[in-house]
């Protein structure tokens, strides 16, 4: 569920009209609803409100400074992959101790800055890491806290570039690895704790039945690495997937009804039920590390048609956003719904929606069939609130959007738009 909806044939979040931030801050443009950000957050903890559990929130997939702030004040915690974002994270007001750092690739500058921050843990990948953050500690003369990440091996059915938790994937150490691991970690590397365990299987689960095998393979060695070695925390990852198709349902019959009843999305009520009482005997403290759920649906692009182009084969609508602007249906051939600002025309037409930048993956739609759209119409591109702005790149020298955050009938600018200047900041000659 999320807080865009029609009223009076007009696009809200919440209680703004998007049609007149449009008008306002020109697009493209992200916009976030802060009550489905909050929503959300509430309907995952008090589901799981039987365990010892914590939310790490996946700075990954959102990092603006506003987005931050406001899930540290309601209570999360945070899942970071990069020292940059342990510094989006500080200046947001939360604190390393509200951080586990994950990563396969984390550079020594990185290892000291958190150490120096106080980090919760570390999320180790390989033993190469784990005896490179044991050396840093010791020079240091400090002891780093870790947990290591294992990779369970289960297929989460999911887009193969966003599937982390099987052998051929470049995410953690091997189930069969990890007992020897921790055993040598413990008698060998004096600057290291041993904190934690961690998994993650992959992103865009729409089915329990994964995240339920994972967890049933992994808790017998939670609960021996807990006896034999002390761990106070089990991080089950995150990856709980999001409706990305017919996002706009609420309010009607659900679409999955008509089209496929045995393939209901993924509901975090179904996700407790079946993890809970797995869980709960651990008595350990859980921590997840959801993303796409808390924001996904936040979020959506706002982009304006600048052309029709009709031929032969295809009938094409040019919008001023692009794939630098949001990359997911050119990297992932990740679907978003898209609907007008306006919804006033009855007529629909089948038309690809293709952005200005040069490269033929630049597209959002293909063959989609949407309401008749003209030149100067606005569309909202939805479910853009993860893995949307994080991943824009200036490709073509072109500007980043602005961002708005929604909160009931009143908005901010959380990132003013980019300009010219902006572009080559940085750069000499």
């Amino acid at each position: 569920m999320h807080d865009f909806d029609y009223q009076n044939g007009k696009l809200f979040c919440e209680g703004v009209a998007l049609n007149e931030l449009a008008s306002t801050y020109g697009t493209p443009l992200y916009v976030y609803s802060q009550n489905t950000i909050k929503d959300n957050f509430n309907r995952l903890s008090s589901a799981l409100s039987d365990l010892d559990h914590h939310i790490a929130f996946a700075v990954k997939s959102n990092s603006n400074l506003s987005v931050l702030k406001l899930l540290k004040n309601i209570g999360a915690d945070f899942d970071i992959v990069s020292g940059g974002e342990l510094f989006r994270v500080l200046k947001a007001g939360g604190t390393a101790d509200q951080c586990t750092f994950a990563g396969v690739g984390k550079t020594r500058e990185e290892i000291e800055y958190s150490l120096e921050q106080g980090i919760y843990s570390f999320n180790v990948e390989s033993e190469a890491e784990l005896r490179f953050i044991n050396e840093i500690a010791k020079e240091r003369d400090t002891i780093a806290p870790v947990a290591v990440r294992v990779n369970p091996n289960v297929d989460a059915k999911t887009h193969k570039y966003i599937s982390t938790g099987k052998s051929e994937n470049k995410f953690g150490i091997d189930f069969e690895f990890i007992e020897d691991l921790y055993s040598k970690a413990s008698s060998e590397f004096k600057n290291i704790k041993l904190r934690g365990l961690q998994m993650h299987i992959g992103s865009q689960l729409t089915q329990v039945k994964p995240f339920l095998e994972a967890v049933e393979k992994v808790s017998p060695l939670v609960t021996n690495l807990k006896n034999t070695y002390g761990i106070e925390f089990f991080s089950i990852g995150g990856g709980i997937g999001i409706v990305y198709e017919e996002a706009l349902a609420s309010g009607k019959k659900e679409w999955w009804d008509e089209k496929d009843p045995d393939n209901k999305p993924l509901t975090v009520e179904e996700y407790a039920e079946k993890l809970v009482p797995i869980l709960s005997p651990l008595k350990i403290k859980i921590l997840l590390e959801p993303g796409r759920f808390m924001v996904g649906n936040a979020g959506a692009l706002i982009t304006k048609v600048l052309y029709k182009k009709i031929g032969t084969a295809k009938n094409f609508a040019i919008v001023d956003a692009g794939m630098g602007d949001l990359i997911r249906p050119a990297l992932y051939q990740g679907h978003h719904e898209i609907v007008p600002l306006n919804n006033e025309s009855e007529q629909t037409q089948v038309v690809d929606i293709v952005g200005p930048i040069c490269e033929s993956g630049d597209f959002f739609a293909q063959n989609r069939e949407l309401p008749l759209l003209q030149e100067g119409d606005h569309i909202a591109l939805l479910s853009a609130g993860a893995y949307g702005f994080v991943m824009a790149s200036n490709y073509n020298s072109r500007a980043f959007p602005a961002e708005i955050m929604v909160s009931g009938s009143t908005h901010q600018v959380v990132r003013k738009r980019q300009n010219y200047e902006d572009l080559i900041m940085g750069e000499t000659l």
